[in-house]
């Protein structure tokens, strides 16, 4: 999209079930799309989201894509033959890894690094920790090392050198020998990627880049062009996983980035909804077909790290939203384990064939048909008959698999199933937040996803949270961060010195230089900003701490006082303990330099017309729904038609084309002029 140029804005975003759609059009309105996603190519379901919309690609401006291509590949190991060419004597560095196992407890478990032991070599050549050469690069043995990964069938290579971080001249050489032999662009430096201290984190960051960069560009491409043959004429941008957006162009060369894509792109859409509403702290909670991810905002800000560990033993050192994520989504199988005890996913029943509500052939009770037998959640089907038979038909798997082997109804299994699903996302969202010094009741619960909204007032309540905030659209709201984030570059440089011995001057200089380089990347861009701001930080730790700390600042020119001043505020903020005789290190100088896009106006996700004048005239029916064991009549709305200042009191659903909201008793919900929906818990008793 030119600079200026105004015209229809698409938000994409794929998920494990479901790839959903947002297009704000040049005309105000707004179209929605939600189609099954095509995970062996995701374009189909780009494209066919699209077509839902109905959207006219000529006259669409921007399309900005979440996509989890570079997560799926990682998570199923579904990689690029990668090859390593690495320092004489370090070729098992992304093998012995830390001293950590895979289970807290017992010496189970198992790790496979992504680029196996005869495509790691090795080549003479050695700087120190300070960047002083101590063997020189052996060129030859650089050469012969990438044409024996050619002839192994390698697509892409890694160079990770010893300390390249301190002196990266030597994976520079090393990348030209390469690039004179290598038939594509696909060559990962260790030091490019992430100039920071410890190898085996980035080996491992740069060998997962290699390893998704042919993925991410074959599938780029093929999205590019297929969009160009319908007409869209301008560039794709696509989401990274740390809440901004890169030009498709460019995305493969850190593919690594996009790891996170999809969770990122919720995470910014509720910064941006909170802000707008009033409420800037919030915990998020998107609760999908297949999993739940859970992250924390300060301030509208995502907490962003680099430090998010995918699996076990794969840490991926690039700054990402630090989402966490577990294995309950509405397509997860519940199931009685060989110890007779009730279990809820991983496992999911997915788009396909998906819980046995869709009436697409499944077989396994899920947490989404358990919310169908208790009244939450009505089938699919368009007849009364129909629904009805497809009550009969989960009712009886309930008893079948799960009531018969528990001693219990198929209503009472049901509501079993719900609250070990909602003690496991329980569990995520307190990991998100105390971890991160952050009492879950100063926060408002975000819920968004398919399933999110009816599970988030009973989640509010076994944290202790106060409020909970449900969007306009929440079962797209991944598509829309995807339309309202800003362009995000991030950059990290090591400088590993005692804060008493720092030369400041230099810290000072490294953040001026990566404010610049990222001032020029953002303006090279095509796209029509407000303005550009950066966020400066730095990691640091007591000398002897192997963990790091990362310290905000105010300005990009601190003191050493200042920084030993915040060092200490925030050790003891998030440890509540001094150490007072113990020197602080500065480790890593970061600053993330972020190209603001205008607003977007999203009063119109529910067309204002569509609105009734008083809650009465949104009542779509009267539904017996299950509580606690008992059965309430409870009031069901459609959301499109509920008054803006709408005052609804539990217990009562709420309705729509992506999601069901659910009111618990002694809960109250009321609507907001951006058309958030601000849900009580025991609001109503409080009168």
């Amino acid at each position: 999209m030119s600079k200026g140029e105004r015209g229809s804005v698409v938000g994409v975003d794929v998920g494990g079930t479901f790839t959903d759609l947002v297009m704000l059009a040049g005309d105000g309105s707004v179209r929605l799309a939600k189609v099954p996603s095509t995970l062996d190519n995701q374009a189909y379901g780009v494209l066919n989201a699209l077509d839902q919309a109905g959207a006219d690609l000529p006259s669409v401006a921007l399309i900005v894509h979440g996509t989890t291509t570079t997560t799926n590949a990682v998570l199923e190991r579904k990689l690029s033959k990668t090859g390593l060419i690495t320092t004489k004597g370090f070729r098992d560095v992304l093998e012995l890894g830390r001293r950590t196992r895979p289970q807290p407890y017992g010496m189970k478990g198992t790790f496979r690094p992504i680029i196996p032991r005869d495509l790691r070599l090795e080549v003479a050549e050695r700087s120190l920790a300070d960047g002083a050469v101590h063997v020189a690069l052996d060129e030859g043995a650089v050469s012969d090392a990438a044409r024996e990964l050619l002839a192994k069938g390698c697509e892409a290579v890694v160079i990770h050198f010893l300390h390249a971080y301190a002196n990266p001249a030597h994976e520079r050489r090393a990348a030209e020998i390469v690039a004179a032999i290598w038939p594509n662009d696909h060559i990962t430096l260790g030091h490019a990627l992430l100039s920071e201290s410890r190898e085996y984190e980035r080996g491992v960051t740069a060998a997962v880049n290699a390893s998704v960069q042919p993925l991410l560009q074959r599938y780029v491409d093929r999205l590019a062009r297929e969009l160009a043959a319908r007409g869209y004429a301008h560039d794709v941008l696509v989401m990274n996983g740390n809440g901004g957006m890169v030009s498709a162009r460019i995305v493969a060369r850190e593919a690594a980035k996009t790891v996170m894509s999809g969770p990122a792109s919720g995470v910014m859409a509720a910064a941006y909804t909170g802000r707008r509403a009033g409420v800037p702290d919030l915990l998020t909670y998107d609760m999908g077909g297949t999993s739940t991810d859970v992250a924390l905002i300060r301030g509208a800000e995502a907490a962003v790290s680099n430090e998010i560990e995918i699996e076990y033993a794969m840490p991926i050192h690039v700054p990402m939203v630090d989402v966490r994520t577990v294995g309950a989504g509405g397509g997860s199988i519940a199931r009685v384990n060989a110890a007779g005890l009730l279990e809820v996913g991983p496992e999911s029943a997915g788009a396909d064939p998906g819980p046995i509500c869709y009436g697409k052939g499944g077989q396994e009770p899920t947490i989404s048909d358990a919310n169908l037998l208790l009244g939450r959640l009505v089938p699919p089907v368009k007849s009364r008959t129909d629904a009805d038979k497809t009550r009969a038909v989960v009712e009886a798997v309930f008893t079948e698999k799960l009531g018969k082997p528990l001693g219990l109804n198929a209503m009472q299994a049901a509501e079993a199933v719900i609250r070990i699903a909602n003690m496991k996302m329980a569990g995520a969202i307190r990991m998100v937040s105390l971890s991160l010094g952050a009492d879950p009741r100063d926060f408002a619960l975000f819920a968004f996803g398919g399933a999110g909204p009816l599970h988030a007032s009973a989640l509010a309540r076994e944290l202790g949270v106060p409020r909970v905030l449900v969007p306009c659209r929440p079962g797209i709201t991944n598509a829309l961060g995807c339309v309202v984030a800003d362009l995000r570059h991030d950059f990290v440089r090591t400088v590993n010195q005692p804060l008493d011995n720092l030369n400041v001057d230099e810290v000072h200089a490294i953040f001026a230089d990566q404010i610049a380089t990222g001032r020029a990347l953002i303006e090279a861009e095509p796209i029509d900003l407000t303005g550009i701001r950066h966020i400066c930080s730095v990691d640091m730790q007591f000398i002897g701490q192997t963990h790091l700390l990362r310290v905000p600042l105010d300005n990009p020119t601190p003191d050493r006082a200042t920084l030993q001043d915040l060092f200490e505020k925030a050790y003891f903020k998030r440890f509540r303990v001094e150490l007072d005789e113990i020197r602080v290190n500065l480790v890593n100088v970061n600053c993330s330099v972020i190209g603001e896009r205008p607003e977007l106006d999203l009063s119109t996700l529910i067309d204002p017309a569509g609105r009734k004048a008083t809650l009465a005239g949104a009542l779509m029916e009267t539904r017996s729904v299950v509580f606690d064991g008992e059965a309430c009549e409870t009031p069901v709305y459609w959301r499109d038609h509920l008054p803006l200042d709408a005052v609804i009191d539990g217990p009562a659903i709420v309705t729509q084309m992506d999601t069901t909201i659910l009111i618990e008793p002694g809960d109250r919900a009321i609507g907001d002029t951006e058309g958030n929906l601000l849900i009580t818990v025991g609001g109503r008793n409080a009168d």
